[in-house]
């Protein structure tokens, strides 16, 4: 078995597909492209057509060895796309950096993570998941697909679901449904820098405990007495009383205000 079989990687076969996943990018001869999991080229075939420099990045020996022989001016990488450092990226003049990637649906939590972290030096991601996953990164408050991954991403980026695909678009065709989000870094975060890790610490206590209201989820896992969060969230404009999916991203960060 392959790495990126034991991934659990699909590779994409459907040309029409291919082509509208790199729409959502763009790329000109003045942009760097990222490419994460290549596999068989389905995507860096029209990245490398369309793109200035492009680097692909994969974990497969074998498949790294096909790859640089049908496309030669690829820099092709063997690395791993959770632990590759894209913060060390850098614009071309009059250009962008790109990100594009189907992504092993086993590991790609830890690669939209690296890649947020990374923001500051990217312009655009267009990256496929597993349709749960991508649904959630884009969920609007309020409903149960709402959660501390959807407030996070949007926290730091715009997420647009941008397309749905069909298992038969990969070999093998996948148990599960994919979709494609577009990720655009905001230049400004509604967290200062300074509260960014008292509001992931509140983001995920608040969503840790669902079925309680906002308090008891936040007292209970924070470590926190109920009174000092019940004040905390009433002098930010916030009902304790609510849940957690209620609450946009600018009532978390009043809340985490209070809470540091």
């Amino acid at each position: 078995m392959t790495k990126r079989r034991a991934l659990g990687q699909h590779f994409l076969r459907d040309a029409g597909i291919a082509r509208a996943i790199v729409d959502l990018v763009a790329p000109s001869a003045q942009d760097l492209v990222v490419e994460i999991g290549p596999g068989e080229g389905a995507l860096t075939e029209e990245l490398a057509r369309r793109s200035g420099r492009m680097i692909a990045l994969e974990v497969d020996r074998a498949l790294l060895e096909r790859l640089r022989r049908r496309f030669p001016t690829v820099e092709a990488l063997e690395a791993d796309a959770r632990t590759w450092e894209y913060g060390r990226l850098s614009r071309p003049p009059g250009g962008r950096v790109l990100v594009v990637g189907n992504l092993p649906y086993s590991v790609s939590k830890p690669i939209v993570a690296a890649l947020l972290e990374a923001r500051a030096s990217l312009d655009v991601m267009a990256l496929m998941l597993q349709r749960e996953v991508a649904e959630r990164l884009a969920a609007p408050p309020g409903g149960k697909v709402y959660g501390a991954l959807s407030v996070l991403t949007q926290a730091v980026a715009g997420v647009e679901l941008a397309l749905r695909v069909p298992p038969g678009a990969f070999r093998p065709p996948p148990q599960v449904e994919s979709a494609v989000v577009r990720l655009t870094p905001r230049t400004t975060s509604p967290v200062p820098p300074e509260l960014e890790r008292r509001f992931r610490d509140v983001v995920r206590a608040a969503f840790s405990r669902r079925r309680k209201t906002l308090a008891n989820a936040l007292a209970g896992s924070l470590g926190l007495s109920l009174g000092v969060v019940r004040e905390a969230a009433t002098t930010s404009g916030v009902d304790p009383g609510r849940r957690a999916e209620t609450l946009n991203i600018d009532e978390f960060v009043a809340l985490t205000a209070r809470l540091s």
